[in-house]
This record gives C-alpha cells, sequence and structure tokens, in this order.
C-alpha cells in the first residue's frame, strides 16, 4: 500500500513511536528511525525490521530538541530517499508539577521536543512533499490537546500549540496533495507506563491493579489502556490514499475520555 514511500517517525525507538514505525514497514515504507537508545539494540532493532519487512530502514539520532540537528536529519533523509513522503512527529517528553514550581527548563525542554520539533519537521518537509504533490503529516497528541489536566502546563500547552499546527499546515496545504492530521490518544500501554505503576502503588499504598483502574484509568470510561496498535493502524489508515479528504483533524483514541 505504501511501497516506495518514505517515513520518518521520531521517537521511534520504543513505544508508540516504534509500533508506526513497524507498522508502516509492513506496508511497505521505507523507514527513518529517530530517538535515543543503546546502539546495538536499534541497530537489531533496524536490521530486524529491514529483514522482516524487505524495505529500507535507515536510523537517526537527531536530537529533535536541536533545529540544527533536525535539519541535518530531514536533509539526510531528503538526499538518500527524494522526500519525507511520511512524517510522524511523535517525540515527546512530560514533567509534572504545579505552574509555580515548574522548572524552566523542563518547560524549555518539552516546548522544544513536543512542539517546536514538529515545527521544524515540517517546514523542511513541505518543499519536497508539494513537488511530488503527495504527502502525509500525521502528528501524535494527546487528549491534552483537547483538555486539561492540572500540574502539566508544559505538556498541555505543546499539545494545545500542535493541534493548532495541525490545523494551521492542514489548510495551507490542502491543495497540493498533502494531509496533516493529528492523533490524541489518552493513557497508552507502552513499557514506559508501566514501568511506572509498581512505584506509584507503593507511594499510594494501592494494589498495581487499584492504580491502573484508579489512578491512570480515572479519565477512561473504557477503563481500557490504549493499545500501540490502535494508534499505530490509525496512523498507517491517515497515511493511505482512502484517508485522502481527512485533513486537519484531531481524532480522539482516548476510551471516550474526551467524551465526557
Amino acid at each position: 500500500m505504501l511501497k516506495g514511500k518514505t517515513a520518518v517517525v521520531t521517537g521511534s525507538t520504543s513505544g508508540i513511536g516504534l509500533g508506526i514505525a513497524e507498522a508502516l514497514a509492513k506496508k511497505g515504507a521505507n523507514i527513518v528511525l529517530n530517538g535515543f537508545g543503546d546502539k546495538a539494540e536499534i541497530e537489531r532493532l533496524r536490521a530486524r525490521l529491514t529483514d522482516s519487512c524487505k524495505v529500507n530502514v535507515a536510523y537517526d539520532g537527531a536530537d529533535m530538541t536541536k533545529p540544527d540537528s533536525i535539519e541535518a536529519m530531514m536533509k539526510s533523509t531528503i538526499g538518500r530517499f527524494g522526500a519525507v513522503d511520511i512524517l510522524v512527529n511523535n517525540a515527546g517528553i512530560q514533567h509534572v508539577a504545579p505552574v509555580e514550581e515548574f522548572p524552566v527548563d523542563k518547560w524549555n525542554a518539552i516546548i522544544a521536543l513536543n512542539l517546536s520539533a514538529a515545527f521544524h519537521t515540517t517546514r523542511l518537509a513541505l518543499p519536497a512533499m508539494k513537488k511530488k504533490g503527495w504527502g502525509r503529516i500525521v502528528n501524535i497528541a494527546s487528549a491534552h490537546a483537547l483538555v486539561a489536566s492540572p500540574f502539566k502546563a508544559a505538556y498541555v500547552s505543546a499539545k494545545h500549540g500542535l493541534a493548532g499546527l495541525t490545523k494551521t499546515v492542514a489548510l495551507e496545504a490542502a491543495e497540493h496533495g498533502i494531509t496533516v492530521n493529528a492523533i490524541c490518544p489518552g493513557y497508552v500501554w507502552t513499557p514506559l507506563v508501566e514501568k511506572q505503576i509498581p512505584d506509584t502503588a507503593k507511594a499510594r499504598g494501592m494494589t498495581e491493579e487499584q492504580v491502573k483502574r484508579d489512578v491512570l484509568l480515572a479519565a477512561q470510561p473504557t477503563k481500557k489502556f490504549v493499545a500501540v496498535e490502535e494508534v499505530a493502524e490509525l496512523a498507517v489508515f491517515l497515511a493511505s490514499d482512502a484517508a485522502a479528504s481527512i485533513t486537519g483533524a484531531l481524532l480522539s483514541i482516548d476510551g471516550g475520555w474526551t467524551a465526557q
């Protein structure tokens, strides 16, 4: 379905980003992985995807908080593949603190990675997309692009900003065969979330099941985590020709969180 297309997926060495990269590779897209991690492990991942999906898989360790590093990654990818046909802006971090205690360096880092990085990758991908008359930009936002939670000022601000960027670029690119959408997940079951549960249970004097249901999933009416595969399949659909008329959309996949 996506044979011959090239996808850059930021923050794709684990979690949601890795799931999306794998799903796109299975549909025939060449992949540029990005993210931090053990070099040997990343190389094994790259080789596994290459062998199992029969596509070209590259890795670029660009620091997505640094515009120069982002520009080098995008230029390298376009030079190798001719264009970034599918851009998935997934890289992100989180910090939780009251506004008056929020560390300024954490604010700056979250805005840089969760919002500004998507601006830079997008502005650099668009010229080649326009030249080809085809492109797909999928921003991984959050339920927090639509609603707020306390103590997450930087994250909520960045994700609301990403929603606005999505809509703006969708309008600018609408006549060029390019769609721009945001996926807004609730709590997704990832290794990062799984690792947090035992410590949270200990700190709160709760069982791990209570933490899952009454803390993490308190806002999700289904009381179920969103699966990485569900987010990945939605990203694949948005990259397909079947989704050509979906643009500027903020698509919730949050177990009913934002329906409340």
